[in-house]
């Protein structure tokens, strides 16, 4: 333990062990300390001026009214810009650097895409506006479904789902009301074990019963365990192709000609469509149903709560299932936008909304200008890169990190890696957070569940080979400390705005209030290395 200096602040050590100066203020240099906002302000200070409010109508509340002033911070215009701006400097972004989580497809978002978003056409329509008015927005919507569908080989698509869990929702009630049109009583889906972790809750969600097919040694399907357990009560399989081991599945076809030979439906999980784009048609594999997460594979900005897009694609068995308003082939071969008033003739099989609106109109203009500006070489090009820097990534860590379908041929899109090979006392978690010290945000970790210890690495067609060649290094170094017994990594990470949180604590006791009503002096800036 390190002696407090006059000012009563602790001497930090540096990674030498080396007493390194420290400051009054908490602050170091320009990385700057923020207390929480409810720290910083005081009832008396406010960003605008009120009159006082009128006691006649005050009165008329009665017991509405509060006993005590509301214990809500009051800060000047000036104050609450530098907290969030000082805020958002300990945050980590796609524009600072990679950002390696698997099945998550973070990449670079094009700025041509948010100046499309933004032109006033698109960024003020509203939903309420009369039909006439709007004609340009329906196009770009029915634009964007016609390249959908023939991206992925379909029949028709539903645009309205607003993300990955909404299109599974939605391609299940399409196979729940295909099933009950004809009259039969299905009540299984089978997931397997590669599967994305929504899958199972979806289906429970829509009222299915959800049974496991296991995965072989290789990372996929069983296909003899699936076969075995289809029957008359298995409404169809939700399956994710590549899969969340970062696998495609050879064996596909074959899935979907067993499953549909039994009756039922083949529902895809799309949010790994990223790895081929313009290489693989979904449909020409057998697949029914399948959402596609526009903010994944097209590009648009998501993270942090949203705003996230999943455009359902349906094959011509469960077209006339889906929900309004909806897009499908014609018989004259076009693809045209089918709206509630057409629905009676047109499509009275719907099973009704899924939402108030058409969806999305911000995400849908960005991944047609997405889809319009990359061309067909474009996206074959985005598949193929994300599948080459993911096997670069997995060819160059394979010595230090465990890879366990390593031997199962080439990955797609994401690279996986496990702790097994590391020594005792040292995790996944320990690898994570020493990534931070190093700068990057980690990797997807204890996903999925089926690894022990799983690291998931997805870099994407953005990352060059000299900023690739950056993250692989620091991986291996943070790798080569665990594996030689270096004790601080238990500790890590070091140079954050915060040290590691005991997490089973926070999650289980959160603090989710600040009962205070006094400025408290800032906290020191975490110690480095050997510090405490």
């Amino acid at each position: 333990m390190n002696a407090p200096n006059a000012s009563g602040w602790k001497p930090e050590l540096g990674p030498s062990g080396t007493a390194s100066p420290v400051t009054s203020s908490g602050d170091r240099g320009l990385q700057l300390e923020e207390p929480l906002i409810f720290e910083l302000g005081t009832g008396a200070n406010f960003g605008v001026d009120l009159d006082a409010p009128e006691a006649a109508p005050l009165a008329s509340l009665g017991r509405f009214l509060r006993k005590d002033k509301a214990a809500l911070p009051g800060l000047t215009e000036p104050e609450a810009v530098r907290h969030y701006t000082r805020l958002s400097r300990q945050n980590y972004a796609i524009d600072l650097g990679p950002f390696p989580l698997g099945s998550c497809t973070m990449k670079h978002n094009p700025r041509l895409n948010e100046k499309m978003a933004r032109l006033p056409g698109f960024a003020d329509v509203h939903p309420l506006q009369p039909v006439q008015s709007v004609q340009g927005a329906l196009g770009v919507i029915n634009q964007l479904a016609f390249w959908l569908i023939e991206l992925t080989g379909m029949h028709g698509v539903a645009m309205t789902p607003k993300a990955g869990a909404h299109g599974e929702l939605c391609g299940l009630l399409c196979i729940k009301a295909a099933i009950l049109a004809k009259g039969e009583d299905r009540p299984v889906i089978l997931v397997p074990e590669s599967a994305h972790g929504t899958n199972p809750a979806t289906a429970a969600f829509a009222g299915f019963r959800v049974e496991n097919i296991p995965a072989t040694p290789a990372g996929r399907v069983d296909l003899a365990a699936l076969k075995a357990r289809l029957g008359p009560d298995v409404a169809g399989v939700m399956i994710t192709n590549p899969n969340t081991c970062g696998l495609f599945e050879p064996e596909m076809k074959d899935i979907s000609d067993a499953v549909h030979a039994a009756g039922g439906y083949v529902y895809c999980d799309g949010a790994n469509f990223n790895a081929i784009v313009g290489k693989v048609r979904p449909g020409d594999l057998g697949v029914d149903a399948m959402h596609i997460n526009l903010h994944k594979t097209f590009s648009t900005p998501h993270g942090g709560g949203g705003p996230g897009s999943g455009p359902v694609v349906l094959s011509e068995a469960l077209s006339p299932f889906g929900p309004l308003p909806f897009t499908a082939r014609q018989a004259d071969g076009t693809i045209r936008l089918i709206e509630e008033e057409d629905a009676p003739v047109e499509h009275p099989q719907g099973f009704g909304r899924m939402t108030a609106f058409h969806g999305q109109m911000g995400m849908f203009t960005r991944a047609l200008t997405y889809i319009l500006s990359h061309g067909a070489d474009g996206l074959r090009q985005v598949a193929e890169d994300a599948v080459l820097n993911a096997n670069y990534v997995l060819r160059s860590l394979e010595d230090v990190l465990d890879a366990p379908f390593a031997a199962s041929g080439p990955c797609m899109h994401e690279a996986l890696f496990s702790d097994d090979n590391l020594p005792d006392g040292f995790s996944t978690l320990d690898v994570a957070k020493g990534l931070i010290d190093e700068g990057f945000h980690p990797m997807t970790v204890y996903f999925p569940l089926v690894v022990h210890g799983a690291m998931l690495v997805e870099p994407t067609e953005t990352e060059s080979k000299q900023g690739l060649d950056r993250l692989i290094g620091s991986l291996r170094a943070v790798a080569e400390r665990a594996l030689a017994g270096d004790e601080s990594l238990k500790s890590a990470p070091h140079y954050a705005p915060r040290r590691r949180l005991d997490e089973t604590q926070a999650a289980r006791k959160p603090v989710l209030t600040w009962q205070g009503h006094v400025q408290q002096p800032a906290p020191p800036i975490p110690s480095e290395i050997g510090g405490s």
